[in-house]
């Protein structure tokens, strides 16, 4: 792309139409016929002898010449932009690739605002889009206007994707056609593991490729949050080697936003990583939800803390004697040196009568006993109510355990123990064995040094393999775990002292130490005993790209709580679970590592370009000029001077200015949305409405990308599934603001509600309240029956719903009965469902008795409000090709069917009324007529 381009190139091919006007403007009238006048002598000396041109002057010509040029330039739409983007040549598709994981989220709208530049300055090439998040990418060419409404709803991802889908796409298509072009809107960030990858494409295309990506900067992410004894330990990371020093500050928040601290941290020059500490009394600590790097907008910014990251309280209570001649080899100094840097240790006083029932009145959340033998009356009932109230019970044996006889215990043990020599014996110390697949100690290196010279041994059973955390290499269990109420019982079958093994002399004891703290801060994991079939968390809440959280995407799967690592497309970061034992996934995980892309001196341009400078009102005010400067020279010429008329000059003048003033545009700048991204993909101009010509059913715009277009698509389906079945053919779904657009022409409107809608604006409150009023059908849906079925508590997305309904006047409401005839419109169905099956539907309550039995019921009128909670425009959403873009929960035979014709029973209720509950009676009306 050059510095001078041009809106409307086309108009310039009038240039070539100068030199005919140059030769018309030369031509002159032919000759006159001469005929002598008789009288003419007589008056020949009254006349003054004036002389005319034989032809146009040349001066006058050249002035009418650049006159016309400048207005075919005017037109063409000039714009000077003196550092342009270059554009790849050729004549083939121009193919668009852009980065759109949490890294790009930062500079959005300067990314949107770049890439519709450019789309703006190449109207007739073919353009190829390409995400890095997209696994399924268009690689058909499509027009440059049909591109661009795609990019303006595009949304950054809150996960990092992966580019090899995209970049093998374009590898394809600039092999297929050697006229083929790319221009990559690059984050700019990479991993170790791709560098190799980008580089070979580089290598191979680099001279067909144009880089846009930001030049001196890398975004700045959390990348793990540990507890430790000062705090909150929190890791930063940013691509090495870009950047300068940088400084900053980290906002704490619990789960309602409410702030709780705050705490610097800062890069070095070219450096990679920064450390920070948050400071904060315990109970301060562990209501920490919410870590966000201040002035970030991007997922990777943001840290949620669920209970693996908070400190617990632990209280140690040890059967050892106070007088213990060495301490530092106890197993109660080991015990507490492995647990102090991640939790809040209690410890009863030495010489306490019943320390356990004093380290109990401390609210521990863990309780370890060490060597601590038959627990009896009140004390084992009272240790019992806590683990069956969710706390956990952690015990080590000894000589008194291995003679124990309560049942706090999660295997039966053998009387005696095992030992080297002994009775049951094994000829030399044995090593630990690999950690099972299943076990919460999955992960941890197993270290070879690692002998266990004793054990106390477990009765094998049916349960025993399952119920092993830990084993030797001959097959016994080494820790072992069982889950009582809500709570967990785990046994170290050896000391926590260096008489029976080495393990607590290893890094191993405290990584083992640790999990089982972690494991003991979320009651949404799986027990133990059970993580053969461990129970999948279905997403509460979920990040955006750009870090705020929401009801959880269409593409989200429930989460194996054993996972480790940040989120991807089917578990996007957020909170997993309940609320009170939530899991959290991040956009950034420990093992993550951020580099700058090298770009093997490839031109890198940045995002945002030098300001294009709009020559149109430049030559129109040239054309404007021309104009007023011919008109005085043609009353000159016609006049023999302008003072012969200067009223006509003056006239001409201001015609002139009047006629440069309106070619003269205004200047204006295009308006933009505080984030592009949220701007809906569809026009909802009043001009581009055709719905009074052909019915179409309408989805409000909530500001989500992701919600809007699966809205938009879910209607597409339920569209083509009418048209295939019934006799109603509905044009394309359009998105609507109900504050700004008319409602009449929708005979139904789809209402997406997000857990942080806020209370529609005064306008949309008396726009949809008259709406219903005068016939129309509203449809909210809440989409959160799957997280209604997973608590008791009050969703947001239902909050937000009744906080909209208190503002409008709504008739009572009752769940859809079995005989209402909307269940009969033309399918006869038994329940309403959508994406999910467990959730109600509600209608306007029918009036009057129903002892009188009829085939179906219905009122005075269509309901004029419908609220569900089963997603259904998820269930219905379909892709170019016809296929479901969105998973079904339970995934039941033929539920996608079942939804669709709900779909089809709630649009025939709403475009046809309640016929059918008339229909239903013609039966018994025959016959009571005697036919």
């Amino acid at each position: 792309m050059s510095a001078l381009a041009f809106a409307a190139p086309l108009a310039l091919i009038a240039l070539v139409v100068l030199p005919a006007l140059y030769w018309l403007l030369r031509l002159t009238p032919p000759p006159p016929k001469r005929l002598p006048l008789p009288t003419l002598p007589l008056v020949k000396d009254l006349l003054g002898r004036e002389r005319e041109p034989a032809r146009t002057p040349l001066w006058l010509l050249l002035l009418r010449l650049a006159l016309a040029a400048a207005v075919i330039l005017a037109v063409a739409g000039p714009r000077w932009q003196p550092n342009a983007t270059a554009l790849p040549g050729g004549t083939g598709p121009l193919i668009l690739m852009i980065d759109d994981g949490w890294a790009a989220a930062g500079d959005w709208k300067a990314r949107i605002d770049r890439v519709s530049g450019l789309l703006s300055e190449q109207p007739s090439r073919a353009i190829v889009l390409l995400t890095a998040s997209d696994d399924r990418p268009e690689s058909a060419p499509e027009s440059a206007r049909t591109a661009l409404a795609r990019v303006i709803g595009l949304a950054p991802k809150p996960f990092r994707p992966d580019r090899e889908i995209m970049l093998t796409t374009a590898e394809r298509l600039l092999d297929a056609d050697a006229q083929a072009g790319v221009i990559w809107i690059s984050d700019g960030v990479t991993t170790s593991g791709e560098q190799a990858r980008l580089a070979t494409f580089l290598a191979n295309y680099g001279s067909r490729l144009t880089i846009l990506s930001p030049l001196d900067k890398s975004p700045v992410a959390i990348s793990d949050v540990k507890a430790s004894a000062e705090g909150l330990d929190i890791a930063l990371l940013r691509a090495g080697g870009r950047g300068g020093a940088e400084a900053g500050l980290i906002r704490a928040s619990d789960d309602k936003g409410r702030p709780l601290g705050d705490v610097t941290f800062a890069f070095e020059a070219g450096g990679a990583e920064a450390k920070a500490r948050l400071s904060l009394p315990l109970e301060l600590l562990n209501a920490v939800a919410r870590l966000d790097i201040a002035e970030a907008r991007h997922a990777g910014a943001v840290s949620l803390v669920d209970g693996s990251s908070r400190r617990r309280r632990v209280a140690i209570v040890t059967g050892e004697t106070t007088d213990t001649a060495q301490p530092l080899v106890s197993g109660r100094f080991f015990a507490t040196r492995a647990l102090q840097p991640y939790s809040e240790l209690r410890e009863p006083a030495r010489g306490t009568s019943d320390p356990i029932e004093r380290a109990l009145e401390e609210r521990p959340d863990i309780l370890v006993l060490v060597d601590i033998g038959t627990l009896a009356g009140t004390t084992a009932e009272t240790v019992g109510r806590f683990v069956e109230n969710g706390g956990t019970l952690i015990r080590f044996a000894g000589p008194g355990l291995a003679a124990a006889s309560d049942d706090l215990l999660p295997v039966r043990l053998r009387r005696g123990g095992r030992i080297l020599g002994g009775a049951l014996s094994w000829d030399r110390p044995q090593k630990l064995g690999a950690f099972p697949e299943s076990s919460p100690f999955a992960g941890i290196p197993i270290r070879e040094e690692i002998r266990v010279e004793r054990q106390v041994l477990a009765e094998p059973d049916s349960t025993l393999t399952r119920a092993s955390w830990a084993v030797l290499e001959d097959g016994t269990p080494l820790v072992s775990a069982a889950p009582r109420g809500k709570g967990q019982i785990i046994l170290f079958h050896v000391t926590a002292d260096t008489s029976w093994s080495n393990l607590p002399l290893s890094g191993i004891f405290v990584d083992m130490l640790r999990r089982c703290l972690q494991l003991a801060s979320s009651q949404a994991q799986a027990g133990p005993g059970d993580n053969a079939n461990v129970e999948r968390l279905p997403p509460r809440l979920t990040l955006d790209g750009f870090g705020t959280l929401s009801a959880p995407p269409a593409t989200a799967r429930p989460l194996d709580p054993r996972r480790t690592g940040s989120g991807t497309r089917e578990n996007p970061p957020g909170f997993y679970g309940p609320p009170e034992a939530s899991v959290a996934v991040n956009a950034v995980s420990a093992g993550d590592g951020l580099r700058g892309i090298d770009w093997q001196g490839h031109g890198v341009q940045g995002l945002v370009g030098a300001a294009a400078l709009d020559l149109r009102p430049w030559f129109m005010g040239l054309a404007a000029l021309l104009i007023l400067l011919d008109a005085l020279a043609v009353l000159w010429i016609s006049t023999g001077g302008l003072r012969r008329n200067v009223r006509t000059a003056a006239a001409a003048a201001l015609l002139a200015a009047a006629f440069g003033g309106l070619a003269l545009p205004p200047r204006a700048e295009a308006q933009t949305a505080p984030n592009a991204a949220q701007s809906p993909p569809i026009s909802t101009t009043p001009e581009e409405m055709r719905s009074a010509l052909r019915p179409r059913i309408a989805f409000v715009i909530t500001g989500n990308a992701s919600v809007d277009e699966a809205s938009r698509q879910g209607l597409i389906g339920l569209g083509q599934a009418l048209q295939q079945r019934t006799a109603i053919s509905l044009d394309e779904p359009i998105g609507i603001n109900p504050e700004k657009d008319e409602l009449v022409f929708f005979p139904m409107i789809y209402w997406p509600v997000l857990p942080d809608q806020p209370r529609p604006p005064e306008g949309a409150i008396r726009a949809i309240d008259t709406y219903m009023k005068n016939g129309g059908t509203v449809v909210f849906d809440t989409r959160d029956a799957f997280a209604q079925r997973s608590g008791s508590q009050v969703t947001a997305e239902t909050r937000a719903l009744r906080r909209m309904l208190t503002s409008l006047d709504i008739p009572a409401l009752e769940p859809v009965p079995a005989d209402h005839v909307l269940t009969k419109t033309f399918y006869l169905l038994d329940r309403m469902i959508g994406r999910y099956v467990a959730g109600d539907t509600w209608v306007e309550a029918i009036s009057g008795s129903r002892d009188v039995k009829v085939p179906a019921r219905a009122g005075d009128r269509v309901s004029p409000l419908i609220i569900t909670s089963n997603d259904l425009a998820a269930a219905w959403a379909v892709d170019r090709l016809g296929q479901p873009l969105f998973p079904l929960v339970p995934g039941e035979p033929r539920q996608r069917e079942f939804a669709l014709r709900t779909g089809v029973n709630i649009v025939m209720y709403v475009m046809t009324g309640n016929y059918k509950a008339d229909q239903v009676h013609v039966p018994a009306l025959l016959e009571r007529l005697g036919q």
